[in-house]
């Protein structure tokens, strides 16, 4: 490091300053114990009497430096600027940096920028928000109401319904904002925890239908033991680890933004804060950005894709081999519902996120709005209308909230 920032950091020594050198310290003992930890892990292998070739020796000890100094590098980049920002400001200030300042806030250019549009876009997607979070609601409390549908599914289902409602609470609201609103701004601050909780309930959505098909599998090819092996603590457990991991996953993808620069454009071309048009406004490298997109966040929403479809195909051989047609048809009625939404929500998805960064175009805006908004819509009404007991179970609801009236 450059030495007058040597000399500024040692000018005075207050509490936050022994706090701050406390957390490096402790961070940096923690990266060394794990990294021992996976040297460790990497070499037992070849403890067993096995002699490791000299060159191949070498390239793994490369191959590991070479990680060692990426993962520092992000970490550094990414949790620095949260825990010692003074340090972080002379870092920049001896690169050479400090002209590259962050941006205070975002415009949101929202789905057209004619004034003649923005009233009928208001009222259509107030409307459709109104819808959602009523549909959605009716579908919570009329599982919850009655006994006979307290099961595994209807348990999976309340809870997508709840993620549904906070899914597009996160964005909508400040959307019907920005149509009535000359001044379509977001701070920086608001932009990263609307893309953190985006990414946290869409994830929950997916892994949600993942747990739903293999509810369905374990129904129609193991139902003598559905009982026992759907029970109430592996439910939990699945709802745990669903919302654990989407946490972890948006967490990532949002710390890795935060170590982006900003110096040009503040104008997003999208109507929130998504993780790809918010790239395409840093004037700093995206490269690791991408790679992670392309490989976690590709296996994060691929491994329930990949579940369901198994699920799928092993449901579809235990339903030809049921003798009778009106087994088979009951069968494909059960599944029937969940994989409209699957198709829907995955089917809008793919389009969206699985090309290159640079065409990113004013089509993926409006397949957006499929799955994060007409999508959470839809869900109440494909379950209810294609379900006898739903619909017994809404009719019930109903029939309660009109005696009570009375």
């Amino acid at each position: 490091m450059h030495e007058d920032v040597k000399k500024n950091m040692k000018l005075q020594w207050r509490p936050r300053d022994a706090m701050e050198y406390l957390l490096n310290k402790a961070s940096g003992i923690m990266w060394a114990a794990t990294s021992k930890a996976i040297r460790v892990e990497l070499h037992k292998p070849f403890k067993k009497n096995i002699v490791m070739p000299q060159m191949l020796n070498m390239e793994l000890q490369d191959l590991w430096a070479t990680l060692d100094f990426a993962l520092s590098f992000i970490l550094f980049r990414s949790f620095m600027p949260l825990f010692l920002p003074r340090q972080m400001e002379m870092y920049t200030h001896a690169c050479g940096m400090s002209n590259l300042t962050r941006l205070s806030e975002f415009i949101l250019l929202g789905l057209s920028s004619r004034p003649e549009d923005q009233k009928p876009l208001f009222a259509l997607f107030l409307s459709i928000y109104l819808v959602t979070l009523l549909g959605n609601l009716l579908i919570i409390l009329a599982i919850h109401s009655d006994p006979q549908l307290q099961n595994p599914m209807y348990f999976f289902l309340s809870i997508l319904s709840f993620a549904d409602i906070c899914y597009t609470t996160v964005i909508v609201p400040k959307m019907l904002v920005n149509f009535l609103s000359e001044k379509k701004t977001i701070s920086y601050a608001g932009c990263l925890a609307q893309m953190y909780f985006f990414l946290v309930f869409g994830n929950m959505d997916s892994y949600l239908l993942a747990a739903m098909a293999i509810d369905h599998y374990v129904a129609i090819c193991n139902p003598f033991h559905y009982v026992t092996v759907m029970n109430h603590r592996r439910c939990v457990l699945l709802l745990a680890f669903s919302a654990a991991f989407s946490c972890l996953h948006s967490l990532l993808h949002v710390l890795l933004v935060h170590q982006l620069t900003f110096c040009a454009s503040n104008v997003i071309h999208h109507f929130f804060c998504d993780v790809n048009p918010v790239l395409k406004l840093s004037c700093s490298s995206t490269f690791m950005n991408e790679v992670v997109a392309m490989t976690e966040g590709l296996a994060s929403v691929m491994a329930p894709f990949v579940c369901i479809i198994i699920s799928y195909l092993r449901i579809l051989f235990a339903v030809f081999k049921i003798p009778s047609v009106a087994g088979k048809r009951k069968a494909f009625s059960t599944c029937s519902s969940h994989l409209t939404v699957v198709t829907l929500f995955y089917g809008s998805i793919s389009y969206v996120y699985f090309h290159p960064l640079s065409s990113y175009t004013v089509k993926d805006r409006i397949a957006t709005v499929n799955y994060t908004v007409l999508t959470s819509m839809l869900n109440p009404f494909i379950y209810s209308l294609r379900n006898k007991d739903m619909k017994r179970g809404l009719e019930k609801l109903l029939n309660k909230v009109n005696y009570q009236r009375l």
